[in-house]
Order: structure tokens, then sequence, then C-alpha cells
């Protein structure tokens, strides 16, 4: 159709026999046409050639023979010209005009009857062809399309089976939009803005194409923004095309503007920021009236931002939405604090709000009281922020408050933190409490905050928590108490002890059967964390039943009863901790009767495979030693045999030895005298000595010295490290001197073992074994220097003075 511009194509007088008989379409003839422009002249003038052109045509014509020096000449003839006025054709004008209206009635009446779903696809794409012609007329007002009522009809054709159609539709009613406020108000009914919308999301390309070029025609209307805006899905589909590596350049760039013209409705702007494209919105956040940046505000409380959005906006509008925090009226700094809340939930956009100064603003809001003081549902949104801000993990050490330089972990704000969870409400406390959980949480501040808590008094208060009837708030003390009982472990125990129906409460937490909380993970490692020799809180633990529990739970993990996940390891952890307290306090018959009965011993050694736990390792074989230094006590010795009697003599006495413990010389078992031996346990023991945590391997080898301190054979004992491969691993123990504590354990276990003369005249030639006990000798303490030198003394790498001075005092 690039020959139609201005008027009629040749074509248009090929069509079919049937639709010029019916419509009485009449062919164009070439009088109507310019020379110049092969176009039907709309004005036209005549030359005093005869020869008639169209006004502009011939006008250009004559311009340019001027600006080229040339005489003025006829374009047709070539003769040159002696005067150059133009004389209106105006019999020729009326005549080209009542042949258009007369053909444009045709084509429209042509097209009425063709523009139905049933018609063919040459019928409607010609009918079609019809309206864009008329469209191209100059001056041809193209309201007679919507005067002939048209426009519903085209629009039905968006929904062919015929994809030519469909396109040439989008196209048809594009034009008819063009410069047409009332054609795009038109085209707009109904659900045609839905249709169009529909093809945005189409394979084919082209109809993608044809749908945004005419939303963005209709997008000019402002009246259709928010009609467009409605249709759902529109601005997310057009979002993503204008953002699209895929798309031609033309379809993004229509997309584009599409938006940039929908922006003018306000809804649209928030449709917009739901879908990722924050600009218009943050716009209007900052520069809009003051309605609108405080309507914009809101509604930001209220959107699901991802991450990279959060960031974006507390680059953009973070310090703007600070300063309405701190000097706002009521309902602004409600809305700034909703918004606040939402954009500091992401570790780098809280970080972006702290170098924005957020921190004086908001802990000032949290404590003022009077007048001017927030309402405490606002309160709660401050604190909440407050918890955000606190988890970016920032170094509040040196981030000021006021001019006093007062900063979060100063004793003075805990204090005040402290003091308003004691006297507000369970929502506000839930938050200051992980406020807390979280400065405790960081090794830099925790101390800080451990210390302010002992100088204000408040532990007992904290542990009141513990019984709180809303979850979030029990959950948060517990977390709480759990980061600073490493540091105030005796505190806690003490308070505890002294306090109601807490240690209840915990018990019942690590209690519950709803999987693995982290709840229950932070109760186990609260407990954990208590010194494990003080015997009144054991005595409670026992006395609640929470051995009991923690060993039916630490089984069921074990059997996957227990359905596992991010918390296992930490609930798991605690739990073993907390059942080897137990393990402490042996020295009473009653915590012994219990070990017996519930096996803990079996219990341990299987824990000690718990490959990946290194916690659990090192607890187990800890309290596997504590266990097997009863053994030597529980073991049942047999009764001496009687000797025997043949009449005239008595026989030498027997005594079968079947069943007896050689290390323990009785009878053992692992469930009644804890034997490592007969537990098995000596193996698994070994086997962490090559561990690569110090931790572990500590408690392995204190659990196998076991075998080897006094009240035990300990010839027998180190027999038993022979034939288990335990030897060697000790002695790398020693030689590697990992640590101080493992030095001197392995020193003590070298110098036992080496008191079997083959075993130390095998090691005599171990320049490395020698080597170690060397700087055990020279390095070591009184007591290891003592232990090293009788070693070094069974490899002959010293002299051994005490048999000299025997024979020189006989």
């Amino acid at each position: 159709m690039a020959d139609t511009a201005d008027g009629y194509d040749d074509s248009s007088t090929h069509s079919t026999g049937s639709h010029h008989e019916t419509a009485h379409i009449e062919p164009l003839y070439e009088a109507f046409r310019c020379p110049l422009t092969r176009k039907v002249m709309h004005n036209p003038v005549t030359l005093e050639t005869g020869q008639t052109f169209e006004r502009e045509a011939i006008e250009k014509w004559l311009r340019e023979c001027n600006v080229n020096g040339r005489p003025p000449t006829c374009p047709v003839t070539g003769k040159v010209l002696s005067s150059t006025e133009l004389n209106p054709s105006i019999a020729l004008r009326n005549t080209i005009e009542e042949w258009t209206q007369r053909n444009e009635a045709a084509r429209l009446d042509v097209a009425s009857k063709s523009l139905f779903v049933g018609s063919s696809e040459a019928d409607a794409l010609q009918a079609l062809d019809y309206v864009i012609d008329i469209c191209h007329m100059n001056r041809t007002p193209r309201n007679v399309v919507r005067k002939g009522e048209l426009i519903p009809l085209i629009a039905d054709m968006l929904k062919s089976s015929s994809r030519r159609v469909r396109l040439k539709a989008l196209e048809t009613l594009r034009i008819l939009a063009e410069e047409d406020d009332d054609n795009k108000e038109n085209i707009a009914l109904g659900d045609t803005i839905r249709t169009i919308v529909k093809f945005l999301s189409y394979e084919h390309s082209q109809e993608r194409e044809g749908a945004v070029s005419l939303l963005y025609e209709l997008s000019k209307r402002e009246s259709l923004c928010e009609k467009i805006g409605d249709v759902s899905g529109a601005i997310l589909i057009l979002v993503g095309m204008s953002s699209s590596k895929s798309e031609n350049v033309s379809t993004v760039e229509r997309a584009e503007k599409t938006l940039e013209n929908l922006e003018r409705c306000e809804k649209n702007v928030r449709q917009m920021a739901e879908n990722g494209r924050f600009q218009p919105f943050l716009r209007l956040l900052l520069q809009g009236s003051p309605d609108t940046q405080l309507s914009m505000a809101a509604y930001l409380g209220e959107l699901v931002l991802s991450n990279d959005a959060k960031v974006f906006v507390a680059e953009t509008a973070g310090s703007a939405l600070v300063d309405v925090m701190r000097s706002g009226n009521k309902e602004a700094r409600e809305a700034a604090l909703k918004a606040l809340n939402q954009i500091s939930s992401y570790e780098t956009s809280a970080k972006i709000l702290i170098e924005a100064c957020i921190l004086p603003p908001l802990v000032k809001d949290l404590f003022m009281v009077g007048s001017n003081q927030l309402p405490m549902r606002l309160k709660e949104v401050s604190a909440t922020i407050l918890v955000n801000l606190v988890a970016c993990g920032a170094n509040f050490e040196s981030i000021p408050l006021d001019h006093n330089r007062q900063t979060l972990v100063s004793e003075e704000i805990v204090h005040n933190l402290l003091h308003l969870i004691s006297n507000t409400g369970p929502a506000i406390e839930c938050k200051l409490l992980q406020v807390l959980v979280g400065l405790t949480s960081s090794s830099a501040t925790v101390l800080k905050i451990v210390a302010a808590i002992r100088s204000s008094g408040a532990t007992i208060s904290l542990i009141q928590y513990v019984e709180a009837p809303q979850r979030e708030v029990r959950m948060a003390a517990i977390k709480l108490l759990k980061n600073i009982s490493p540091h105030m472990g005796q505190d806690l125990a003490d308070s505890f002890r002294a306090a109601g129906s807490q240690l209840s409460s915990l018990v019942s937490v690590m209690a519950e059967n709803n999987g693995i909380s982290d709840e229950q993970a932070a109760a186990a490692g609260l407990l954990s964390d208590l010194p494990e020799r003080d015997s009144v809180l054991t005595q409670r633990l026992l006395e609640e039943n929470a051995f009991i529990i923690i060993i039916s739970k630490v089984r069921g993990i074990r059997q996957g009863e227990i359905r596992g996940g991010r918390f296992v390891t930490q609930f798991l952890e605690g739990l073993v901790m907390i059942l080897s307290r137990v393990t402490y306090m042996l020295d009473e018959n009653s915590f012994i009767v219990f070990a017996q009965e519930h096996n803990l011993a079996a219990l341990f050694t299987e824990l000690l495979q718990t490959n990946g736990l290194d916690k659990v390792q090192a607890t187990s074989a800890a309290a596997l030693e504590n266990l097997s230094q009863k053994s030597k006590y529980l073991t049942k010795i047999p009764d001496p045999p009687q000797p025997g009697f043949c009449g005239f003599c008595f026989s030498k006495p027997t005594q079968d030895t079947a069943g007896i413990c050689k290390v323990h010389h009785g009878f053992c078992s692992i469930r009644e005298t804890f034997c490592l031996l007969e537990g098995k346990a000596v193996e698994k023991l070994v086997a962490l000595l090559d561990h690569t945590k110090e931790q572990v391997v500590e408690a392995a080898l204190a659990a196998l010295c076991t075998l080897l301190e006094d009240g035990v054979i300990i010839e027998e004992g180190v027999a038993v490290l022979c034939e288990t491969d335990g030897i060697r691993p000790i002695l790398e123990v020693l030689c590697e001197n990992r640590t101080e504590v493992l030095r001197q354990r392995a020193v003590w276990a070298v110098e036992r073992i080496l008191r079997r003369e083959d075993i130390a005249y095998d090691i005599s030639g171990d320049q490395n074994v020698g080597t170690a006990l060397v700087e055990a000798f020279r390095n070591g303490d009184y007591r290891t220097r003592q232990i090293a030198e009788r070693a070094l003394k069974h490899v002959d790498k010293l002299p051994n003075f005490s048999g000299i001075f025997t024979k020189m005092s006989t």
C-alpha cells in the first residue's frame, strides 16, 4: 500500500466483478491523477499549457526550477512558461470529490458486508484494505469509518482464525487510531483492549509487534491509560517486552514508549513497581505532590520487593524516607516507617539505610515518651526495622546515635532496651528481644551486651520470657539466652535453679514432636552451655525427665524416625552435650543406675560414628571417658577359688577365667560396668585419633587412657591397644604436637605403653618419637617433664640411675 498514501492505488480497480457490481465502485480515471505524484489530486491547478497538477506538487517543481537556475517549464510538455500563474481547476476538484465520496461509500458498503468472522480470508483482507485506503486519503476525515460503525467489525476480525486477517486488522485499527482520539475511544469499547493484550504473548513476532504498536497509539489517549493498565497482565508483559533481548528493536521501543504513556496513571505506576519497573514509582515518590508522595510511600510499605529491588529503592529513596521519618507529620512518618520496614529486610539494603543515618531517629522514636511519642503500632514497626538492621552485621560499636557518641551496644542504650522490653506488649517485646539476639550473635558485640545485662540485673527477667505464652516471644528469649550462655553460664544456671518452672518450659520445648525447630535447637544449645558439673541443675533435669526425653530424641534422629532439617545438627549436638551431664555425676548412685538402665555407654559408643558432627563425637568420647573411669569400681571381681580335697592331700586351687575382662580383671559389660573393651568402643576411639579437629582427638585419647590408668591391669590395656592398632596413632599424636593438652595426654599414654619392654625396644629406634619426648622433657610443665623423663628412660634416651643408687646404699 506504499502507493496509496494520498490516494487510491490502481489495484483497487481490479476487484472481483461481484464487488464492483454490488457496490458500484468506479475505476480511477487518469485525469484524476497528478502527473508528478501519480496520486489522486485534491487541489488541482492548471498551467498556461493546459496541464493540470496537484498544487503542492507543481509549486515544488517550480521552486526547484528557480533554485537550479532553470527557467520554469511545464513538467509534461517541457515548454518554458511565460507565466507561473496557477489557475484552480474547480470543476475537476468537484468531480474528484464527488467520485471520492461515491467510491468511499461503495467501499465502506463492501467492507461492512465482508467484515464478519465467517467471511473468506480474501474478502476480509480486501475489506480491510478498503478501510486503509480511505484512511490514507488526504483531507478525508477518518470519522467516516467510525460513523459507518465499522470499527467494532474490524475489532471482531482480531478473533479471526487467519493470521493474515488478524495482522491486517491490527494494522487497520492502528491507522484509525493515529491522530484521532474519538477513534481511539471507539476502539477501546468492549473487550477489544483485552484482545489486543493477548496478542502480546503470541508466538508470532509480527502479531506481537502489531499489537504493541496499536497499544502505543491507544496509550496516547490519557483516558485509555487506566483501561489498558486494568487488563490483567498487560503491564507485566509490556515490562518484559521493554527489557527483552529476543524481541526486535522496534517492538522493544514501542513497548517502552507505551509504558511511558501509561505512567500518567498512578495506578499503572504502582503496577509497574510490582513488576520491577521502579523508576516512575520512585520519581513520584521523590518529586510528586505531597499527597502523591505520601500515597507512594504508603504503597511501598505494602509491596513485596525482590532483594535487588530493595537495594535499588534504598539507594534511590532511602535518605528521603529517613528524612520523612525524622521530621514528617504522623501520617507521613507512618508511611515512611512502613516503607523502610520493607527495604531494610535485606542485608545490603539495610547497610545502605544505616549509611543514610537511619539509626539515630529510629532509636529515638523507640525510646521517646510523652505527647510526641509514636503509637505502639508504629513503635512495633520501628522495632522491626531495628531487628532487620541488626541482622545485617554492621559494626554497631562505631555508629553513634547521638552527640554523646553512644552506640547501640552502649550500656545505657542496652539498659533502655531491657527496660522497654519489660514495659511493652508482646509484639514489641518480641522485636526487641530479637534485636538483642542479633547483637549477641556477633562476637564483636556480645560481651558488651552481656556486661549490660549483668549490670542491669535483668537475667531473671529474661529467663521469665521462656514461659511466655506467645511462641515468638519465647523463641526470641531462648535464642538470646543461648547466645549469652557461653559467657554467663553460671549466672544462668543460678537463675534457673532459683526460678520456678522455666527449666520445665525448656524441657517441654525440646520434647515437642513437630519435626526439629530452631526454637528446639536453641533450647538444647542453651542447656548444653550451662556448667556441666552443676549437680543441682543436673538433678533438676533428671527430675524433669529431661534425660529420658533426650535419649528418645537422639535415638529417633539416629534411626530416621524424627525428620531432620537445617536445625538437626545443632539440636543433636545440644542433646548429646546435655545427656553427657549424667556422666559427670557418677559419684552419685542414682546416676550410675540411670546410666545402666538406659545403656548410655552403648549410646555414646554409637555416637562416636556420627561422621561430620565434631561436637557430637568429642562429647561422646568425653562421656565415655567419664563412664570408663567407673569401670574398675563396677566390675564384679570373681570369688577366689576354694582348694580341692582329694583324701590325703589338698589340690592346687584353679580359677575359671572365662568371661573375665582382662583389663579390669572382673566380669564386665557395656551396660553394667561401662567397659570400653566389652562395648567394642576401643576401635572406634582409635579411629578418632586421626580426626582433623583437635577437640575430638583430645577426647578420644582421654577415653583410651582410662585403659592405662592406675587401678586397671595396665599391661593388658596396652595389649588391647596393640590388638586394635592403637599404638601407632597415639605415637603420631605425640609427634604431631598439635596442642599442649594433646602433648600432655600423649606423653602420659606413651610412658605407660613403653613400660612393656618389647614395645619400648621397637620404639627406641624411632627418632620422631624420641624427639617428641625430648621436646616434652625440655618444654613441658613440671608434671609433663617428669613423665617424659620416665618415658625417655624406657627407650634408653636417659640413664636410669635408680639401680646405681640402690647398689651404693647396700
